[in-house]
């Protein structure tokens, strides 16, 4: 595997290096010593696959609230996603700035997401299919947002919103969270 850090420090585009012959190829898309020789999360305790029948459906930008935090490694295996992060850690050179990249099942690159970032990502084609692999648990009380345009944050989404949930149309704006962003608040009720 290639491990390349975008800008916003700890968050990697992962890129598979393929050993190939008459009938097709391998190629890992996990190791614990690499990835712990990149200073990432080796233990990923819950995965998830999402389908979005519809080009332009736009999904995020979600992160779960302090202490519940959880990494991320993203992967779009059918179709293609304009993936998008936001650093949100307290004290970070780079809070509010975001980083886009395509994942699709065609460049089978991945994202690795650090605590502390929101995540979204908008389909650029029809029946995409998006597979997380998470460090921690979800824990619905925890469950958190920013909304996906927010101008402050600059992100030029690819096309047209086609589908949005009614939940993420109206999460807050960036400014309106800043200040409590990631306090330790009270345990879930529901803590997983």
């Amino acid at each position: 595997m290639k491990f390349r850090e975008t800008r916003l420090s700890g968050a990697f585009i992962i890129e598979l290096e393929p050993h190939a012959d008459e009938r097709g190829f391998f190629a890992r898309t996990f190791c614990t010593r690499e990835f712990s020789a990149h200073g990432l999360e080796t233990e990923f305790v819950q995965c998830n696959l999402s389908l979005n029948h519809h080009k332009g459906t736009l999904r995020g930008l979600h992160f779960q609230s302090a202490p519940w935090g959880e990494a991320k490694l993203v992967r779009c295996i059918r179709g293609a996603i304009w993936d998008v992060i936001v650093d949100l850690r307290p004290g970070s050179p780079t809070f509010g700035s975001h980083e886009a990249l395509e994942l699709s099942a065609e460049n089978r690159r991945a994202l690795y997401i650090p605590k502390s970032f929101a995540h979204g990502f908008q389909t650029l084609l029809d029946s995409s299919e998006v597979f997380y692999q998470m460090s921690d648990p979800y824990v619905p009380d925890a469950s958190a947002g920013i909304r996906a345009e927010d101008t402050v944050l600059g992100i030029k989404w690819p096309m047209s919103v086609t589908q949005i949930s009614d939940k993420d149309r109206k999460l807050p704006l960036l400014a309106e969270i800043k200040e409590t962003l990631f306090r330790k608040s009270p345990e879930p009720a529901h803590r997983a």
